[in-house]
C-alpha cells in the first residue's frame, strides 16, 4: 500500500497525464479542489476535455447557476465555464481525457 496527501499534488489533481501524479493516464483526470468563500476560477474552456465537477460539500455559482452539495455539473468541450466560491467548498472534478495544454481563458 502507498499512501499520499493531497497537498503534494497541483492545486488538488492527482490522477492524469501529468506530473506530479498516483496514476499517469491520458484517459482522465481526477482533482479534488478545496475553496475558500470568494475564490474564484476565471472563465475558461476545453477544446478536447469535457469536465464533470461533483460539489461535496459547500455552494458555488457556476455560469451563473447555484450548485449545492449532491449537485453534479458536466460542461460539454467548447463551453465555457465560471466559477465562484459562495461558501467553503469542496470539489471532485473528472475531466475525461487528460489532455495537457486543453484550457484556454476567456478573453
Amino acid at each position: 500500500m502507498k499512501t499520499f496527501k493531497l497537498n503534494e499534488f497541483t492545486k488538488g489533481w492527482f490522477v492524469g497525464n501529468f506530473t506530479p501524479t498516483i496514476v499517469d493516464t491520458k484517459d482522465f483526470e481526477v482533482a479534488v479542489k478545496e475553496y475558500k468563500k470568494g475564490d474564484a476560477e476565471e472563465s475558461h474552456y476545453h477544446k478536447i476535455a469535457e469536465e464533470i465537477t461533483v460539489i461535496v460539500s459547500g455552494r458555488v455559482k457556476m455560469n451563473d447557476q447555484i450548485f449545492e452539495k449532491g449537485d453534479i455539473v458536466q460542461v460539454a468541450p467548447g463551453e465555457s465555464a465560471k466559477f465562484e466560491a459562495l461558501e467553503d467548498t469542496t470539489n471532485v472534478v473528472i475531466k475525461i481525457p487528460s489532455v495537457k495544454g486543453d484550457k484556454y481563458l476567456m478573453s
